[in-house]
């Protein structure tokens, strides 16, 4: 998002253009209340520490509601490219990031005529995931018309809400299985052979519509009344520190 001063936005808006007018306030910042998590979250935490592990189980997340099935246009042949060349360090990460994978049991070793080829983004902190490059699959993927919420739509129900928890969730991604039909549509190659994801990767054209239909599921009674999901955010709101324990 670019932020602009007034009079730069007056100057460079033009009169068809549709924008947005945020005024901020300078608020006191309250230490005492905001310097550490409150007790009461912490004895949640504690109750619950057996649901959030510091790292995934070495086994496939159990069947859900939702399955992610890559259907393509009835024309549509196997998409197949060669790896791109990578350097020692990013093959160096690949390598590492393939066993871990293979460790958990979210990748196997793929025979099949699909294969797209690996890259790296570079992280702020310095970190380099692994990512697949899906554009061929994605151009003759047909595209789930499942509805994404609209940012404006979750704000308006945070009105009036003074206590929020954001739920980060471990590899939401990886925590939805392929539908058995679509898995060998993910493979990757790597000089080190070829594999694919026996959960949903990053990359998939509708990834994000698979993901947001299983939280709408998962939390339909909570939503719009103490919960609102974008993907794979998910927010808790309350008025006050008491309602909100109960929410959590």
């Amino acid at each position: 998002m670019k932020m602009e001063t007034l009079a730069q936005f007056e100057k460079n808006v033009k009169r068809t253009d549709t924008g947005f007018l945020a005024v901020a306030t300078e608020v006191e910042n309250d230490k005492e209340k905001t310097s550490e998590t409150p007790q009461k979250i912490k004895e949640l935490l504690k109750e619950f520490q057996d649901i959030l592990p510091d790292d995934l189980p070495n086994e496939l997340p159990p069947y859900r509601t939702h399955q992610h099935e890559i259907v393509e246009e009835l024309s549509s042949k196997p998409t197949f490219r060669a790896p791109y060349r990578l350097s020692p360090m990013e093959l160096a990460d690949m390598k590492k990031q393939m066993e871990y994978l293979l460790a958990k049991g979210l990748i196997r070793p793929s025979t099949l005529p699909y294969g797209a080829p690996v890259l790296f983004t570079p992280k702020p902190d310095g970190s380099l995931p692994m990512c697949i490059d899906y554009r061929a699959l994605n151009k003759q993927t047909i595209k789930h018309k499942y509805p994404i919420p609209r940012i404006d739509d979750l704000l308006d129900h945070l009105r009036g809400a003074t206590v929020f928890s954001k739920l980060d969730l471990q590899s939401g991604y990886w925590q939805i299985r392929m539908a058995d039909n679509s898995i060998h549509k993910t493979a990757f190659r790597t000089r080190y052979g070829s594999y694919e994801y026996l959960v949903m990767p990053f990359g998939l054209t509708n990834a994000p519509a698979t993901f947001q239909a299983e939280m709408n599921h998962i939390l339909r009674p909570l939503l719009d009344n103490c919960v609102v999901v974008y993907v794979n955010d998910i927010l808790i709101y309350s008025h006050d520190m008491q309602q909100h324990v109960q929410h959590l």
